[in-house]
């Protein structure tokens, strides 16, 4: 898995996450508990919207009809004689 452009925006809101907690008056180790926890909330949510998404979409999509494409066929388009 690459480091992307996304990954280096979330660490870096994190890490001002963390700096404005600290200017509240939070103590250091809160924190960093407090962004941490939020970092691995954001990955875990998008893993699993990555995972629903691929479930929906599976092979692809129909261009024609927009539903999705199981075992390389639509199944509304072409069961439908022409």
């Amino acid at each position: 898995m690459a480091f992307q452009k996304r990954e280096l925006l979330l660490v870096v809101g994190v890490i001002l996450i963390t700096i404005g907690l600290l200017g509240v008056g939070l103590p250091l180790i809160y924190s960093v508990i407090i962004s941490v926890g939020i970092y691995a909330a954001i990955k875990l949510y998008v893993a699993k919207s990555k995972k629903s998404i691929a479930k929906k979409v599976g092979e692809g999509l129909c261009a024609l009809c927009g539903s999705k494409v199981e075992n390389g066929v639509c199944p509304n388009c072409d069961s439908k004689p022409e």
